[in-house]
């Protein structure tokens, strides 16, 4: 088994389906597969951000924007998941699609925006079931 043999992308947002799309790209040729996931957050029994069916909509726009910059490129499926815990969502999936590895691209913000937030990415890295590829932040374009 190769470790990029089918990578989880997970991807949180408009920006981050693009961006990680993006840090993807030069790794393709060691790449088979690619799940692109977002997680559907729910509150556990409070009150959701915003309808289900406009976060759904949401949700599959970010996929089509991850699909469309890797699709041509590698074999590729998007999904929708749902849970209060976004990392053990994401380790879920890992197992019921049979991912080799998570490639993600870790958020910006502060230390007290991260320990106040959780910060998925130290979660991601702590205990996972595969290994985890933490990918660069795409180079700017020079104008």
């Amino acid at each position: 088994m190769v470790m990029l043999d089918h990578v989880l992308l997970p991807v949180a947002s408009e920006d981050d389906a693009e961006a990680s799309s993006v840090a993807l790209e030069p790794y393709l040729d060691e790449i088979e597969r690619v799940t692109a996931v977002h997680v559907v957050e729910k509150a556990g029994g409070a009150p959701d951000k915003a309808p289900l069916e406009k976060r759904q909509s949401d949700a599959a726009e970010f996929l089509a924007i991850a699909e469309s910059r890797l699709a041509s490129e590698v074999a590729f499926n998007a999904q929708i998941h749902y849970g209060t815990d976004i990392v053990e969502v994401l380790f879920g999936a890992v197992d019921d699609i049979g991912a080799t590895a998570v490639a993600f691209r870790p958020r910006g913000g502060s230390r007290i925006v991260r320990l106040l937030s959780g910060d998925t990415a130290t979660k991601l890295v702590t205990e996972p079931p595969v290994p985890v590829v933490s990918l660069p932040s795409p180079e700017p374009a020079e104008g």
